[in-house]
């Protein structure tokens, strides 16, 4: 074992606590809430931005689970330009379409001209 590599194996077995988990989703809505109208984040953005470059899938669940009018859930995508989760493709579609988003079939159209990726 390398010096440090005990701390490592011991940060990736100890669960996050319910606070670190409050914290976190807060850092995810905070980014999410400063996309750009008209551009897109992926959930490996997102989660880069929150502090968190591996927790793409925590920030899915929290992107699913949101129910705040004040978060523009839909600008979150998949890697690559995919539309992925949402409660309601259909809906997610729409929203994008609403602000000028291209979209062939589940795929946004010049997807690294409106990435956004934020700062840090």
């Amino acid at each position: 074992m390398t010096p440090g590599s005990a701390a490592k194996q011991l940060a990736l077995t100890v669960p996050p606590t319910p606070d670190s988990r409050d914290a976190f989703r807060r850092r995810v809505l905070s980014v999410v809430r400063r996309i750009p109208f008209g551009q897109v984040s992926t959930y490996g953005d997102v989660a880069e931005l929150a502090g968190r470059p591996r927790a793409w899938r925590a920030v899915g669940t929290i992107m699913r689970t949101c129910r705040l009018v004040s978060v523009p859930c839909h600008r979150v995508v998949a890697a690559g330009g995919r539309l992925g989760g949402y409660s309601d493709l259909f809906v997610k579609r729409g929203l994008l379409r609403a602000e000028g988003i291209q979209i062939t079939g589940e795929r946004l159209r010049h997807f690294a001209r409106i990435r956004w990726r934020g700062r840090a």
